[in-house]
């Protein structure tokens, strides 16, 4: 089954699996969509302009306006939550106490309240109207102590990885921060920073988020900071490997590592060969920042047959191998971008919730 095929589900609940069915997390992910300008690239030119372009510049901005405004909307409990709950007068003093998973919570003489979806104020008011059947004019105090419904997944080359509590608005760099920051490479003895931004990114709902990370924490370009959502998933890939990325209809998905060359053909081959079905005479490459990439169309055909060079790849490129008519230039960025993103976040995934099997040979990557 591939992810056209599947409901959309969060990511939450996709990583959550991870350590159940680690191949099902990709095809629980849903198709990340954006819309990318596109640069077209001389895959035999040593250095090409756009791409030269694209890297120095960091690409342009196209985050939507609404994405930076701070959100206003309360936060709202949910399965996990702790709370310290006190019966003022009482002689108990605070009780800590949780949102259970069916989003009660059981407090006193109470048998289970249902709080989901409750601000505090509005479980502090269920908590006092539900006692008045056995306290006379009841008043609670109700504290917020550990937040475990609404978090956001920051992965990669920071220092400190892992899940962050959404208890309050929160920014993609107050998100990092709390990361850590960028990890830096010790052993050189120098702070050059590991992180990759061009190739950086975020998820929100299977959707890529336009997020340039480039310009927003080389440059400070705070028109790139937008205000995350609870299971918004931030990946920052190591700028220190050298791979290249094969997708689509071959045998075996997967990270090339590059080496002193690697060619087209190498690549495919390193990866079992063009599976059956695949269209060699559309084959893309992809090359600069996910925000503003450049993309060749190559006939690889004509290449095995000897009628065209062998192209040479480089470090971070994207080798993307159709089975299906690709449409207009942009779709087919969009397409290759969007499968790249989900790919490493499925990985990621699966290795955050314990298994080391890369899921990039079972997600169905041929759209």
């Amino acid at each position: 089954m591939t992810s056209d095929s599947m409901p959309p589900r969060s990511l939450l609940t996709v990583l959550r699996a991870a350590p159940l069915r680690a191949a099902a997390l990709a095809g629980l992910l849903a198709l990340v969509c954006c819309r990318l300008p596109v640069k077209v690239l001389d895959p035999y030119a040593r250095v090409d302009p756009a791409v030269a372009e694209a890297v120095s510049a960091g690409g342009p901005s196209r985050v939507d306006p609404a994405l930076l405004v701070t959100p206003t909307e309360p936060f709202r409990l949910g399965p996990g939550d702790v709370m310290d709950i006190e019966l003022l007068g009482g002689a108990e003093g605070p009780q800590r106490t949780f949102v259970g998973p069916d989003g009660k919570i059981y407090f006193h003489l109470l048998s289970g309240l249902q709080v989901w979806g409750y601000t505090l104020d509005e479980a502090k008011r269920a908590l006092e109207h539900g006692l008045r059947k056995f306290i006379q004019s009841p008043q609670i105090s109700l504290t917020l102590r550990d937040v475990h419904s609404r978090r956001v997944w920051v992965m990669g080359r920071v220092n400190t990885p892992g899940l962050y509590e959404l208890a309050q608005p929160m920014t993609v760099l107050e998100a990092v921060s709390k990361a850590g920051g960028l990890a830096t490479s010790r052993m050189s003895g120098t702070t050059e920073e590991m992180a990759d931004l061009h190739h950086s990114f975020l998820i929100r709902e299977g959707k890529l988020i336009p997020v340039n990370f480039q310009r927003l924490i080389r440059e400070g370009d705070t028109s790139q900071n937008v205000y995350l959502k609870s299971d918004d998933l931030i990946y920052m890939p190591s700028a220190m490997g050298s791979q290249i990325f094969v997708l689509g209809a071959v045998f075996q998905p997967r990270a090339v590592a590059f080496k002193d060359q690697v060619t087209l053909l190498s690549a495919i081959a390193d990866c079992r060969g063009l599976a059956r079905g695949a269209i060699p005479g559309r084959i893309a490459i992809v090359r600069g920042s996910l925000q503003d990439p450049s993309i060749a169309i190559v006939d690889a055909e004509a290449i095995m047959r000897g009628k065209k060079p062998d192209i040479l790849l480089q470090p971070r490129d994207i080798l993307y191998v159709p089975s299906r008519s690709t449409g207009s230039l942009r779709n087919y960025a969009d397409l290759i971008v969007s499968t790249f993103a989900r790919t490493l976040a499925a990985n990621e995934g699966a290795r955050a919730g314990g298994s080391d099997q890369p899921v990039g040979t079972n997600i169905g990557i041929s759209n």
